[in-house]
């Protein structure tokens, strides 16, 4: 049998979304209401910082928590494959980023009932929408 007898019998075609087919065009809908709704729910939430730095062991504490990072340095220049210098380096990024973000405040902006139920709806409707292209017509 040659290859060209094999793709008759087996052809491989793109069937949908999923693996099912069609759907295709309900996919594509619904990314479009979901990425509409979604710029616009986005488009209304501002973030803001905080009043200062967070207090997670009294007030201004923000000084505490370079200590692991420096340590972690600190060592790293001392031994580049030291295992308790990248963690203590790593470690202290990673509470570092997180004391940002914890002191972040995010808002949803003053709007109109209307606009919120339009954004909601059109975002809901797009998830629908995709989530149908992938159930089987059958």
């Amino acid at each position: 049998m040659t290859n060209e007898d094999q793709k008759e019998q087996n052809p491989r075609r793109f069937q949908g979304p999923g693996g099912t087919p069609g759907g295709t065009e309900l996919f594509f809908g619904g990314l479009a209401l979901a990425i509409i709704g979604g710029y616009l729910i986005m488009d209304r939430v501002k973030v803001t910082g905080g009043s200062g730095y967070w207090g997670w062991w009294g007030d201004n504490t923000f000084g505490l928590t370079l200590i692991p990072l420096i340590i972690g340095i600190v060592l790293l220049f001392f031994n580049s494959k030291s295992m308790a210098g990248w963690i203590l380096a790593g470690g202290g990024l990673l509470i570092i980023f997180a004391g940002i973000i914890a002191s972040l405040r995010i808002y949803f902006e003053r709007t109109s009932l209307f606009n919120t139920i339009l954004m909601f709806t059109l975002f809901a409707a797009g998830l629908g929408l995709m989530a149908r292209s992938l159930k089987s017509k059958a």
